[in-house]
């Protein structure tokens, strides 16, 4: 099929996208790499009538890295990350959360900004930044704001972006050199989006350890109680700690998903410490 008619504007300056954006209401949509929102259009299940295409945008692809923090143009691409063309603030986990991403010549195209603000809670950008602890730098004509990623996802397909707002960064903390992670997603086959995510951060020196849980139909589940008993005792959480916790914040979930998203969490957490 082919999209709605529509027209493409080129701002050149990220206060020219905010205020097309402002101007052409809910008719008005950001475009940059088009991965997500291409097919859409394409099937008409969407059907903007003003594209802003903010790709080009000098202040959405540069990565500035600071002390504590590395931030991530909006703008920049999958494959940039898996590249190692930015630095990565978690000793390997962007790099290889980016390489799993789609196909290459989706990687090529779409963006970490883009797939957040997507926020479809089988991509891996959603539960990857949320275990990251993350923060997301937004900006609107009138005021800019910053927001942790858990509080930005609100549910499938669902931010707190405003209709005149747009992701400028991506900011994700620097962990020590002695950082663990791991990521593991469980998918029929290369290239699709995940059944299940598991995700885990560990790092003694920033007294952080947090589990999530990720494709579970809407926003990833932080799993507190986990996090604390592997924290806590240095092994592997009681089996049924993660079934109960997962089953207590999953609630629509059938059996199967569940022990889907359990598995997958039980392989991040052993990925990470080898337990």
């Amino acid at each position: 099929m082919k999209p709605a008619p529509f027209e493409v504007c080129h701002p050149d300056v990220l206060r020219n996208a905010t205020e097309m954006l402002e101007t052409g209401g809910q008719g008005a949509k950001l475009i940059s790499g088009g991965q997500s929102l291409g097919p859409m259009m394409n099937l008409r299940l969407a059907r903007p009538s003003q594209l802003v295409d903010v790709s080009r945008l000098a202040e959405l692809q540069r990565v500035d890295e600071r002390s504590g923090s590395v931030l991530f143009g909006a703008a920049t691409t999958h494959a940039e990350i898996e590249d190692g063309k930015t630095p990565d603030p978690i000793a390997g986990m962007m790099r290889q959360v980016a390489r799993g991403i789609a196909y290459r010549v989706v990687r090529n195209k779409g963006t970490i900004g883009g797939s957040v603000a997507h926020a479809d809670p089988a991509a891996d950008w959603i539960s990857a930044l949320t275990v990251a602890d993350a923060k997301i730098h937004i900006a609107g004509k009138r005021s800019n704001r910053t927001m942790a990623m858990h509080d930005f996802v609100l549910g499938a397909y669902t931010t707190d972006l405003r209709t005149d707002e747009i992701i400028i960064k991506i900011e994700v903390p620097k962990y020590s050199k002695n950082v663990r992670w791991g990521y593991y997603k469980i998918c029929r086959k290369v290239g699709e989006f995940a059944d299940a995510i598991g995700a885990t951060i560990v790092d003694p020196e920033r007294r952080y350890c947090r589990v999530v849980a990720g494709a579970v139909g809407g926003k990833p589940l932080i799993l507190a109680e986990t996090a604390r008993q592997l924290a806590q005792l240095a092994a592997m959480p009681a089996g049924e700690t993660i079934h109960d916790e997962i089953a207590a914040s999953a609630t629509g979930l059938d059996a199967a998903s569940r022990h889907q998203l359990a598995t997958a969490v039980g392989r991040a957490i052993t990925e990470a410490v080898g337990l």
